[in-house]
């Protein structure tokens, strides 16, 4: 099953019991990453570059259902979206 990807205005909802916040997600990404060394060895992801990513399951952690999710409208999505599209008065 595809799962449908977010965007700034939806997210995931389970249809079997509407959790809304808890998931489990397993995502293949691949990314190339700017590493800064210091003297001592130790690494830090300074830059990453997200060059593809697939969703392929979503667990609810709720009931436990696999791939059972929907794409909902977050709250104030639709207000923040107007506000963004409104001219600057001034």
């Amino acid at each position: 099953m595809t799962v449908p990807a977010l965007t700034a205005e939806t997210r995931w909802r389970c249809t079997l019991c509407g959790n809304l916040t808890r998931f489990d997600v397993t995502r293949t990404v691949r990314v190339t990453e700017f590493l800064h060394f210091d003297l001592a060895g130790e690494s830090k992801v300074e830059e990453t570059q997200v060059l593809s990513e697939t969703v392929e399951s979503v667990r609810c952690r709720w009931c436990n259902a696999v791939d059972q999710v929907e794409l909902v409208a977050r709250p104030g999505a639709d207000a923040a979206a107007e506000a963004a599209e409104a001219p600057e008065q001034g």
